[in-house]
């Protein structure tokens, strides 16, 4: 038996599999939680010593004591995380600050609009493939430059989560080119290389090395086995982003095949045949040479199930709040008796790229319970996932194919209501155990052990789910897109008067590290 093992970490929670990869069994599992430290509003940010490396750590050794095998049983690692991020690290590789996540961090907003005036919004998306918006890392690199010059100082090396990982690994300084696809605008997507031009924003050899996914970038040094319980020389890949090995561990990789990843936030990757550019969308080199993804990702999606949880049942468990509100969820009918519910409780990313905007919950009478907001909640957010899929349409990129993935697809009214919203099924693999899975495949892909194809061996497709209710949700969504419309310049109003002073973009006077 050949095993190879994946890890990924993500937004709240790291998990980790051991998988045979002659047949795709999945032999071990394990979870960690961390927390997503928001200290300031707009800002996003994770522990990369106790959050990522300690991730990697404390998961490969509980799966080796949770299935007996030992370091050596294991052929090859491959690590995904939440991307982009930017992380400053010194010469010894310790960073300098706390790791500013992917598009939910929105504090880089002047640094955005300065790069915009200064380099011309169609250089970038011709360029890069992608315009600046909170997603691009580099605007917060240069919001390092600025508000933290001593930290920017004594920075050798810039990192995103899977990079740093892997240089704690294996001492490689490398990174994914779909990764780096979000790293704008020091990207060229024409040449899949970093931009020659870095536009003043960090020197060359602050940059990673950019190789393939599934590539092996070196192997596990002495320290790394006596602190994850490998072996010496084990290989480890490149590695990407989560979104990314989710999406391989459902099927997607032809053409128009779409991942709808329902989780902490909706996060969609299709793949196309040339590259997509649209300002709305954004875009990247998929994992493998020859082929091009376009992506598109809400701000808040489980996150604000979280929060009405706590709100709506804050006497009851964790588990047995989310039954009760699910089940009253499905009691309310589809369209939540007339409630309409924007999800843009943290701002939203696409297609509107609207840090300021704001969550609404429109037509409350007094016979509304807390089962209608709920089920109001999961169809704001798939009808915002219905805009992401036009959006797709009007960029001349439709929707083929949808594989649904994450802990959303356990919520019946969120599943079907993503199904009646987009108006095509949504098709569920056996195994939804997410990006580790997919991380395991990519290392046995990476030995030669697995073709692309082989996914279908080792996740088949189980089930779909078709549109039921598609008359009902059209009208919904007409009230949906109109209301955004209507009240974006009152939410921007009421934000800056709830926050004067912590606007994205906005720039403190100093920062710690």
């Amino acid at each position: 038996m050949t095993v190879t093992m994946g890890i990924d970490i993500g937004t709240f929670e790291a998990k980790g599999a051991l998988v045979d990869a002659s047949t795709g069994r999945l032999l071990a599992q394990a979870r960690r939680p961390h927390e997503m430290r928001v200290p300031r509003p707009g800002w996003a940010e994770h522990d990369a010593e106790a959050d990522w490396w300690g991730a990697v750590t404390h998961l490969s050794q509980a799966l080796l004591a949770q299935s007996g095998l030992g370091g050596r049983d294991v052929k090859a690692l491959a690590v995904s995380a939440i991307g982009p991020c930017c992380l400053p690290v010194d010469r010894d590789g310790h960073p300098l600050r706390a790791g500013i996540l992917y598009g939910v961090d929105t504090r880089a907003g002047a640094e955005i609009a300065e790069l915009n005036a200064r380099l011309g919004e169609e250089r970038i998306l011709s360029l890069a493939g992608t315009a600046l918006n909170s997603q691009a890392v580099g605007p917060k690199i240069l919001w390092i430059a600025r508000q933290e010059p001593g930290n920017w100082a004594r920075t050798v090396r810039l990192h995103t989560a899977t990079s740093f990982v892997l240089e704690r690994l294996t001492g490689a300084f490398a990174m994914d080119r779909y990764t780096a696809g979000s790293w704008a605008p020091l990207f060229d997507q024409t040449r899949g290389e970093w931009s020659d031009d870095l536009h003043g924003l960090c020197a060359p050899e602050q940059l990673p090395r950019l190789l393939w996914s599934a590539e092996i970038a070196g192997e596990v040094t002495a320290a790394a086995a006596r602190a994850t319980g490998l072996a010496p020389g084990t290989p480890v890949t490149t590695g990407t982003i989560d979104a990314a090995a989710e999406a391989v561990s459902v099927g997607v990789r032809r053409p128009g095949d779409t991942m709808v990843m329902m989780g902490s936030t909706v996060f969609v990757i299709q793949i196309a045949r040339a590259p997509v550019r649209d300002p709305r969308l954004w875009a990247a080199p998929w994992l493998v040479p020859g082929r091009h993804a376009a992506m598109a990702g809400l701000a808040t999606s489980g996150t604000l199930t979280q929060w009405l949880r706590g709100l709506l049942a804050p006497d009851l468990p964790r588990e047995e709040a989310f039954a009760a509100l699910s089940a009253e969820a499905e009691a309310s009918p589809p369209g939540a008796r007339g409630l309409v519910c924007l999800p843009y409780f943290s701002g939203e990313r696409t297609p509107i790229h609207d840090p300021l905007a704001r969550g609404v919950f429109f037509g409350l009478d007094l016979t509304h319970g807390r089962g209608d907001l709920m089920r109001a909640a999961l169809e704001g957010i798939a009808a915002a996932t219905r805009h992401i899929a036009e959006t797709f349409a009007e960029a001349g990129s439709p929707v083929g194919r949808i594989m649904a993935v994450g802990g959303g697809t356990r919520n019946p009214v969120w599943l079907q209501a993503t199904a009646d919203m987009i108006g095509l099924p949504q098709e569920l693999r056996r195994l939804t155990f997410g990006a580790a899975y997919g991380d395991a495949f990519l290392a046995a892909r990476a030995l030669d052990l697995a073709h692309e194809d082989d996914i279908d061996t080792w996740n088949p497709p189980v089930r779909q789910v078709a549109p039921h209710h598609r008359p009902v949700y059209d009208r919904h969504w007409a009230v949906f897109r109109q209301l955004y419309d209507r009240t974006a310049d009152l939410m921007h109003e009421t934000t800056r008067w709830a926050n004067p002073s912590d606007q994205p973009g906005s720039s403190p006077g100093s920062a710690s590290p």
